[in-house]
Parts: C-alpha cells; sequence; structure tokens
C-alpha cells in the first residue's frame, strides 16, 4: 500500500500520462482488484478480463478523479464494470433463451407438419386397393427387394415392379391432394 504522499505522486503523474505511475498504480491494486473480481465472478477468465478492462478505464478516466480517497474512487469504476458484465451476461442469457425458444418452436412445428404427413399418409394408403398397400409395405417397411418380394408373392419380378410403381404414382397423386 503506497503512502499518502506517495499516491498523491502516482496520481499526478498518471494524470499527466506518465506509463511509468500507471504501472505503480497496477503493481499496488491489482492483487486486490483481481481478488474482488474473482469472488464476485468465480472465474478466473473473466477476472482478468474485468482487471484489463478496469485498468484501460482508469487511464480513460483518471484526469476525472479530484479530491477524495483514490481507492474508493477505484473499486467504484470497479463494482462499475461489474455490473455492466452482469448486465452483459443477462443480455447474453435473455438472447440466448430467445434463440432456444424459437428453436424449440421450430423443431415442434417440423414435428407436426411431419406427424400431419405421416398421418395423412396412413389416411391415403387407406385409399388404395390392398394388393398395392401389401406391396408398398413389404417394399418400404420390410425393406424386402423386389425380388424378393416377387418371389413371396410368386409373381414375374417385372409384374411386382409395374405393380409398385403403378402404386406409388397413385399414392404420390392422393397426397397432393
Amino acid at each position: 500500500m503506497a503512502k499518502n504522499n506517495d499516491l498523491a505522486r502516482i496520481i499526478g503523474g498518471c494524470k499527466s500520462g506518465d506509463a511509468e505511475s500507471f504501472s505503480e498504480v497496477v503493481d499496488i491494486y491489482a492483487s486486490r482488484l483481481y481478488g474482488y473480481f474473482y469472488r464476485l465472478t468465480g472465474d478466473r477468465e473473466a477476472s482478468d478480463d474485468l482487471l484489463s478492462e478496469l485498468f484501460v478505464k482508469l487511464v480513460e478516466k483518471i484526469s476525472s478523479f479530484k479530491d477524495g480517497s483514490f481507492e474508493s474512487w477505484l473499486f467504484k469504476i470497479a463494482s462499475n464494470i461489474f455490473y455492466d458484465y452482469l448486465r452483459g451476461k443477462q443480455r447474453q442469457k435473455k438472447s440466448f433463451e430467445v434463440r432456444k425458444r424459437q428453436f424449440e418452436s421450430e423443431v415442434t412445428e417440423a414435428k407436426l407438419s411431419s406427424n400431419e404427413r405421416i398421418d395423412k399418409l396412413q389416411t391415403q394408403l387407406g385409399r388404395i386397393d390392398t394388393d398395392t398397400r401389401e406391396l408398398i409395405m413389404l417394399r418400404f417397411y420390410s425393406q424386402a427387394s423386389f425380388k424378393e418380394i416377387a418371389a413371396m408373392r410368386s409373381e414375374p419380378i417385372g409384374t411386382t415392379l409395374s405393380k409398385l410403381h403403378r402404386g406409388l404414382k397413385k399414392l404420390r397423386e392422393l397426397m397432393e391432394c
């Protein structure tokens, strides 16, 4: 801790732009101010950033320091910087929450539209004849090959392919309505 006479000399040097005087202020107050920020944030990186910001503000605002307690003035700046930091975190949190709600809304809409399409598909499948519906189910739900489906149905593969093609075309038309 600097004595009052030394502190007055250091502050005078800072006001005149003397880099050595600013260095002395950093030497005197850095550890206490870092501890202050660390106790408030619990985050080493944030504390380092806030401390750096404080010393930049000190350079910018030293001319506004008049008489009184330099330490109180310095800690008041530190307090203001901390509250600015908190407001910034709140804005980030609110922004994150807004984006999260938008994303959840989009996902819900996509699920709903997907569910609606599934319901419509189920309804339209019910409007296709049973034989064609079975072909479509074998191909797309059991993932059977065309050859396997033709063998199961005891029909030539060309017949199976053409029935399936006509059935899918009909289903597409029904889905577009």
